[in-house]
Parts: structure tokens; sequence; C-alpha cells
């Protein structure tokens, strides 16, 4: 297994601690609501802290589709978050998963800057698919901002 890592920066209007709050601590009520596409998130495994997997169930070209989630960290101090991405549509067949730290500090105007580094972790040697890279950050990007 070979792991790729990606580094990537981009900004909100919604300052830290507020942005921190509704993506980590009230992501499974506020997401749904807030974004058309995505239908539910129900707990699968675990209590809601580090080790548990979540799916999030979401509508996507008319087709009702899934991804599993697992948490992997959560720093309220530092506004960080990890998770991966373990199973469902937004894990392609060539990834075992695709791990992702972020950390959210104070942008421009009040708002927010959030880091991410994003690590590929591929079956085999096979680095990812540019195509899939570029949805993947316009959907994070989209739901970021």
């Amino acid at each position: 297994m070979a792991v790729f890592t990606f580094e990537d920066q981009t900004t909100s209007p919604v300052a830290p601690a507020t942005l921190y709050k509704a993506l980590v601590k009230d992501a499974d009520n506020i997401v749904p609501k807030a974004v058309d596409s995505f239908k539910s998130v129900e707990i699968v495994e675990g209590n809601g802290g580090p080790g548990t997997i979540k799916k999030i169930s979401f509508l996507e070209d008319g087709e009702t589709k899934f991804v599993l989630h697992k948490i992997e960290g959560i720093d309220e101090a530092n506004l960080g978050y990890s998770y991966s991405i373990v199973g469902g549509a937004a894990l392609p067949e060539t990834a075992e998963k695709i791990t992702i730290d972020s950390k959210l500090s104070d942008g421009p105007n009040g708002g927010s800057v959030g880091k991410l580094s994003i690590k590929y972790h591929s079956k085999g040697d096979a680095p990812p698919n540019e195509d899939e890279l570029k949805t993947g950050k316009a959907k994070s990007d989209a739901l970021f901002k």
C-alpha cells in the first residue's frame, strides 16, 4: 500500500469557533438540513468519539448513496478534526481509505482558514485518479463555504 499526501487550504466567512461547532460538534443535525443532497447521518458503531463510524446518506444523480466516515481524532482546544472515508460511494476502488486532517484558524474579516492534509491510502501502488480528487475537493469546498 502506498500513501499519497496532499495539502489544501480554503476560507470561509464564518468565524472558526462557530464553523467548528457546526461542522464537527453539530454536523449530524446541521449538515442534512443545510445541504439538500444530504439525507441522514447515523452512527453505525461507537459513541461519537474517536473510533466512531457514521453512515452518511446523500442523493447524487437521483440515486441515494452513502459514505462510511470514521472519526480518527477530535481536538476541540485547537479546532482540529480528523476522519477517514472507509467505505461507500466516496471511496474509489483503488483506495483502502482516505484520511482528512483538518484545522481551523482565524481568517480575514472574522472568517476562517481551513487547512487540510489529505492522505490517500491506495490498494497497491496506484496513485489516485486526478478527476476523482478534483471532484472530492469541489464537494468539500462547497460544504466548507
